[in-house]
């Protein structure tokens, strides 16, 4: 073979071995290409960071517990009768010993009137009658002065004496009468006193039933009926809850809590724990549970609420300060959690927890401070091996109009 054809020959097998080798990266370009547009995408999660802080093991109510008032009365008058006098109406603060409303009692008075009439005339007959025992005092003592010079004789002196005594003893019951008038008085005043109902303490009248004319019955032994007025001390106010009876018992009176009310979502009030039912209240159908009662550390920031308002309580029992902490909602069973790796990929990784409630846990150990933890673990695709991206904060954030 000539050079020439041996040149020849291998420029086409350089020709077919470019070709060869451009066919082989076009290749490669389609597959990469397929692989890019058919691989699963990053599944969007929401992270939290390991952080330190403290955390806090709390125990919390049951069931709803409710504003309440250390006083309050539902009053109605001893006796029964018309109302005479409404002096009030709901709404109204009242001072205590302020009348709040009056039966019909012309009776009553009428009869204390007399009484008091019997008094004086009881007074009037005290001065007669006295007035005439010292007279009578008098001519006994001249009339023993007569006999010590003979002038009368002893049995005019012992007249004297006996007449005397007499009017003295006569002094001493009128006396007596005076007395009984003025008990008399005080019995007709209690009577009157059972017809008009006053404010025990001072308050807030919550309630009125009733109105001027209408006849008022008090109780019945055992039958509770409506009161005639509602009467609430809301300067002293605590949440009374029910607590599962496990979790009564590591509470402790003095005990650190927090209030939170349906009617004020996103506030707090601090409280102490102050009262801790001594026995268990089992309801049919429902969990064991002991009554609790929280008082407000604070009642200048209470003395707005209303009292019923629903209340929960979360009460302290131990807490630990600048430990590592996760939200509670990024654990799952066995005390196992999800961590965004560096290169985005989730990382399954076991921690040792301590203490723990329903919005803080603290790790122990299995974890650094700083690093990130899935707590979107309802979502699809949020598994160990899986690529994921931490979703923007401001992408959660509603429009501003």
């Amino acid at each position: 073979m000539n050079p020439s054809d041996i040149r020849s020959e291998a420029g086409r097998s350089r020709r077919l071995v470019t070709r060869f080798l451009l066919l082989a990266l076009l290749a490669a370009g389609v597959a990469a290409a397929i692989w890019y547009a058919t691989r699963p995408k990053p599944v969007t999660i929401v992270v939290a960071e390991a952080g330190v802080g403290r955390v806090e093991n709390t125990v919390a109510n049951t069931r709803a517990g409710s504003v309440s008032a250390c006083r309050r009365a539902k009053l109605a008058p001893p006796s029964g009768g018309r109302i005479e006098k409404l002096n009030v109406r709901e709404g109204d603060r009242v001072r205590a010993g302020q009348v709040l409303l009056t039966l019909w009692n012309d009776d009553l008075t009428a009869r204390e009137r007399v009484s008091r009439e019997q008094l004086q005339t009881a007074k009037a007959r005290v001065r007669e009658v006295c007035e005439l025992a010292k007279a009578a005092a008098r001519d006994a003592g001249r009339a023993r002065e007569l006999r010590a010079r003979n002038f009368v004789s002893q049995e005019a002196v012992e007249r004297a004496n006996a007449e005397a005594a007499a009017k003295q003893a006569s002094c001493d019951s009128t006396a007596t009468q005076v007395a009984e008038a003025e008990a008399r008085i005080q019995a007709s005043r209690a009577d009157t006193d059972r017809t008009v109902l006053r404010a025990p303490f001072a308050g807030i009248v919550a309630e009125v039933n009733g109105e001027v004319g209408e006849y008022l019955t008090p109780s019945p032994p055992g039958i509770p009926t409506l009161p005639a007025v509602d009467l609430i001390d809301d300067s002293c106010l605590y949440v009374s809850a029910p607590i599962d009876e496990v979790d009564a018992a590591q509470l402790k009176v003095g005990m650190t809590g927090r209030i939170t009310l349906d009617a004020y979502r996103g506030k707090h009030f601090s409280g102490r724990l102050r009262r801790i039912a001594p026995y268990v209240l089992a309801v049919e159908k429902q969990a064991r549970t002991v009554e609790i009662e929280v008082a407000f550390d604070n009642p200048g920031e209470a003395r707005y609420l209303l009292v019923g308002y629903s209340a929960d309580v979360e009460v302290v029992v131990t807490a630990r300060d600048d430990v590592v902490r996760i939200p509670t909602q990024a654990l799952m069973p066995g005390g196992r959690v999800l961590v965004l790796g560096a290169a985005g990929a989730l990382e399954e990784r076991r921690i040792e927890t301590g203490l723990s409630n329903w919005e803080f846990t603290e790790v122990k150990a299995g974890l650094a401070r700083g690093e990130q933890i899935v707590t979107s673990l309802e979502r699809e695709g949020v598994k160990a091996g899986a690529r994921a991206v931490a979703e923007r904060k401001d992408a959660a954030r509603p429009r501003s109009e």
